[in-house]
């Protein structure tokens, strides 16, 4: 079975790109697919100082451990000034090649502009050079506060229809790379 993890990159509590996560993970989870969302509102990360020790933070093992089991990963960021959150990037360097190496991963960005691919494309940089492999669907959501209903729906049938094929695509591509069935 495909064993994914959700991670968002967002710690505001009406997050849209948690929103947007959680609207990945019922699509990928209706294709068979087990998912795991890690939040990182709820755990307690230091920052990443390079060292490889933080016994300290018992989350940052289970970020690390969670991530290694699975074969998949949605990353899903606000984009802040044209790049990924620091949320974001700070859990990815928390982690190393052990972690990331040969995982497949969908990204999705969230801004309250205009949309763009800036942080998609920050994002697809990091995790090729941990050896990620990025599939070619991606979500680039703008006006975000115009894009989910107070319930968290989406309002718009052309980025539902973006969300099924990234789901296809994230599932199907993580059977073939990493042999799942």
């Amino acid at each position: 079975m495909v064993k994914i993890v959700g991670i968002g990159g967002s710690l505001r509590s009406a997050s849209y790109s948690q929103q947007a996560l959680e609207i990945a993970v019922k699509r990928v989870e209706a294709l068979g697919a087990e998912v795991n969302i890690l939040d990182l509102r709820s755990l307690n990360l230091p920052f990443c100082n390079g060292e490889d020790d933080y016994s300290e933070y018992p989350d940052v093992q289970l970020l690390r451990e969670t991530v290694k089991q699975a074969d998949g990963l949605i990353l899903a960021t606000p984009e802040y000034h044209g790049s990924v959150s620091g949320v974001m990037k700070n859990a990815l360097d928390l982690m190393s090649f052990e972690h990331l190496d040969g995982k497949v991963a969908g990204l999705i960005s969230v801004l309250g502009g205009q949309s763009n691919s800036n942080a998609l494309n920050h994002l697809r940089l990091i995790m090729r050079w941990v050896h990620a492999w990025v599939i070619p669907e991606q979500i680039a959501i703008g006006q975000a506060w115009n894009t989910f209903s107070s319930d968290g729906k989406l309002l718009n049938e052309k980025i539902s229809e973006r969300f099924d094929k990234f789901a296809q695509s994230l599932v199907d591509h993580t059977r073939k790379i990493r042999g799942c069935s």
